[in-house]
């Protein structure tokens, strides 16, 4: 058995998996509130526990930030993650440690067709370099490099990168978040949960628009990223539907930015929470005219495939594949190769 994990700040989702004829099986998963234990190795415990003490033999973490040496410390928790140490007091012989958007690249090759939906074609002969932007709690990006066999993922804090204005709204936007965040500006702040309540702040406090009764006591009172999108998509609210068209605009904006580094002429993948519940918005043509826009370069970028992963479990996927594929790099024995033999 492999298990597999998904820590971000607010809850880590854990997730068992076997394999049978090469392909990854999902056993069983959970989430659990992460402020509520005292770190990782807890949260395993109890949920082995659960499981009635599974023969786990290897596991991977994606976990949000950069790793070194096996090690991370949290930003948003008073945890410090050590692979030997997990390893040592959790009883597997292998554990991984890798970011948190490499584990959701690493999941791209186990996905199913009905897993992933097309937002552009492109031209999906050509064979290269693939991006992986995800808007979330927070906004991440991978690059897949193709190495002539396979894509390897790389990690990436490209999310953090500074917010690139393109119109007079998102100029005033900038000087908005420049003053209610008091200094820099970064994509995430703009393209993630976060992002889009700050877009409807902005919306609703610098440019007048009107919030009604209604939706204030929604907003106050329900997932104000879901009160927006459901509102925006519907247009039923015209400052939600504007929130959105300013999100989704800058979403695709920056996943182009991402193309074009990385030349991603095999595909821009869009993961994360987000996009699956907006993706009637997602194809209403204004995510893919920011995409595209790219002056000179946007014949390159109209040619580039882009696909919405639908799978929210596809970190999982991939923290599983990884944690396979380097226990058997280790030991020399492939559990996904054994099940092919007994298939």
């Amino acid at each position: 058995m492999i298990l597999a994990g998904d820590v971000g700040g607010t809850k880590v989702h854990l997730s068992l998996y076997q394999f049978e004829n090469g392909r990854l099986q999902h056993v069983t998963d959970e989430r659990f509130p992460a402020k509520d234990y005292a770190g990782l190795e807890a949260i395993v415990q109890l949920f082995f526990e659960k499981n009635n003490h599974p023969e786990v033999t290897s596991a991977c973490f994606g976990v949000p930030g950069p790793v070194r040496n096996g090690r991370l410390k949290l930003t948003n928790l008073p945890w410090l993650l050590d692979a030997r140490e997990l390893s040592r007091n959790l009883n597997i012989d292998h554990v991984f440690l890798i970011n948190d958007l490499e584990a959701n690249g690493y999941g791209i090759p186990e996905l199913a067709n009905d897993q992933v939906f097309t937002l552009s074609p492109g031209d999906p002969s050509i064979v290269g370099n693939r991006g992986l932007v995800s808007a979330g709690t927070g906004l991440g990006e991978a690059l897949l490099m193709w190495n002539g066999k396979t894509h390897v993922p790389v990690a990436s804090e490209g999310g953090h990168s500074d917010f690139a204005p393109r119109n007079d709204v998102e100029i005033d936007l900038l000087r908005y978040l420049q003053r209610t965040l008091q200094g820099r500006v970064s994509y995430e702040r703009v393209v993630s949960g976060l992002g889009l309540q700050n877009v409807y702040s902005f919306l609703r406090d610098d440019q007048g628009m009107t919030e009604s009764p209604e939706l204030r006591d929604r907003m106050a009172h329900e997932d104000p990223n879901a009160v927006i999108g459901q509102l925006g998509e519907s247009g039923q609210d015209e400052l939600c539907k504007r929130s959105l068209d300013i999100f989704v605009s800058a979403y695709g904006a920056e996943a182009g930015n991402l193309a074009l580094k990385v030349l991603a002429t095999g595909g821009m993948f869009l993961g994360g929470g987000i996009a699956p519940k907006i993706l009637d918005k997602m194809r209403d043509g204004a995510f893919m005219h920011a995409f595209t826009d790219k002056g000179r370069l946007s014949d390159l970028l109209i040619h580039t495939p882009v696909y919405v992963i639908l799978e929210s479990r596809a970190a999982l996927m991939g923290a599983a594949a990884y944690a396979e594929a380097r226990a058997a790099e280790v030991s020399g024995q492939s559990v996904r190769m054994a099940s092919n033999r007994l298939g």
